[in-house]
């Protein structure tokens, strides 16, 4: 795949105009915190039908399941499409791109909900606990929010990780804190991820995830946290005072999961670094198209800075960083129409290039546009500060170089 095919750009055309009508009005309020983003979400799932393809989809492989079928919730069910280009993919990840060129903290809180939270219920619960948790969330009528951040862990989120679930007769008591939690503040439903306390040490403790509700009694969740970027994707923090959970939201209903929670965990943290690179270039592309425009109309020195080489170089390196980052998501969505996924140093390597080159493109902008760069006015400095967060959630850059080197070394 080298380009979009015509029905995935009517896709984002389509995308656009409801960006423009929905989205461009309303954001200096999602960027100020007075709206979340969840109703301008929900709204884009029912127009282009989004919801309803992921009840058509969960409710087949629910279907295969009560058959007693053993395909994995993670499989691929096949090409999305007989020549292979992918529009099943594209659909899923235009509406990423294109938010991103104008609200990137729209994808964030839709990502986490619909993807992340989702994903570690259908990839490891029971068929009863994806029917009752994870249909709500494929089709974002409830808001999903996936906990593994401590405030003294960061990227040694295993390692540090202090949270824990204590057996008490046929329950749970869950205790710990979370943060840095996107949806923390309204989520309806949570993947809480902790340690198993059978009296041993810490570091020997087993990994296990819970589903809690809103409203437990003793969870808290925080009002939304203020940030340097990504202001329409709320975040927050979580606090657990003994909460009491039954069997039923161990996710599994297992404390001996064949994968274990530790490579759960992992397998959401592969899915959300292949995402990163679709919310890169929409970043990209609009720091590109909103550089080029004002260096033609911006006249330093009797002529269009444009004209000026310095500025030329820094247009030309925008769009290398385009196009490469245009080819990553290519091979993502051609690999989904093959029916592979890819590994965790694939995913990395990825998310490393691709939020490296969104960070590097947005602050050629805000260069590029000088002064007015650097005012809120400008969209270039809302875009510059919502780039530099790719290079830390989902695994820093440090931990990215980390997955990827260590997988060349056992080669």
């Amino acid at each position: 795949m080298f380009e979009w095919s015509d029905e995935q750009l009517m896709i984002q055309d389509a995308v656009r105009r409801f960006i423009d009508e929905e989205v461009r009005p309303h954001v200096d309020e999602l960027e100020h915190g007075d709206m979340p983003p969840y109703d301008i979400l929900r709204k884009m799932f029912a127009l282009f039908g989004m919801d309803a393809l992921a009840r058509q989809r969960f409710e087949k492989q629910m279907a295969r399941e009560r058959a007693g079928e053993s395909k994995h919730a993670g499989e691929s069910e096949g090409r999305d499409d007989k020549d292979g280009r992918g529009d099943g993919a594209g659909l899923t990840l235009i509406p990423v791109i294109e938010l991103c060129r104008v609200c990137p903290g729209l994808v964030t809180a839709m990502g986490v909900s619909v993807g992340l939270t989702s994903a570690a219920i259908m990839g490891k619960g029971t068929t009863r606990q994806k029917e009752r948790w994870a249909l709500d969330l494929l089709t974002l009528d409830k808001v999903g929010a996936w906990a593994i951040t401590e405030p003294g862990s960061g990227s040694d989120a295993f390692g540090s990780m202090k949270s824990t679930a204590r057996r008490d007769g046929d329950d749970y008591l869950l205790n710990g804190s979370k943060t840095f939690i996107t949806n923390g503040p309204y989520a309806d439903t949570i993947v809480f991820i902790c340690k198993l306390d059978e009296g041993n040490p810490p570091d020997e403790r087993k990994v296990v995830s819970f589903v809690l509700d809103r409203g437990m009694p003793g969870l808290v969740q925080s009002k939304p946290l203020r940030k340097m970027g990504m202001h329409s994707s709320p975040t927050g923090e979580l606090f657990l005072d003994d909460v009491r959970v039954g069997r039923d939201r161990l996710i599994g209903e297992t404390e001996e999961q064949p994968a274990g929670g530790r490579e759960g965990a992992k397998a959401t943290f592969q899915m959300e670094r292949a995402g990163v690179a679709a919310m890169a270039l929409g970043i990209i592309t609009e720091c590109l198209q909103l550089s080029v425009r004002y260096a033609n109309d911006r006249v330093q020195f009797g002529k269009p800075i444009g004209e000026f080489q310095l500025i030329q170089e820094k247009l030309a390196r925008m769009e290398v960083a385009r196009l490469n980052v245009q080819n990553l998501v290519f091979r993502t969505i051609e690999m989904g129409a093959a029916g592979r996924t890819m590994t965790l140093a694939e995913a990395s390597a990825m998310k490393l290039y691709s939020a490296r080159a969104a960070v590097e493109v947005a602050m050629d902008a805000v260069q590029i546009f000088g002064g007015n760069g650097y005012m809120s006015e400008f969209r270039v400095e809302q875009l510059a500060r919502d780039a530099r967060v790719l290079q830390i959630y989902g695994g820093t850059d440090e931990i990215q170089i980390t997955h990827i080197a260590k997988d060349l070394l056992r080669r």
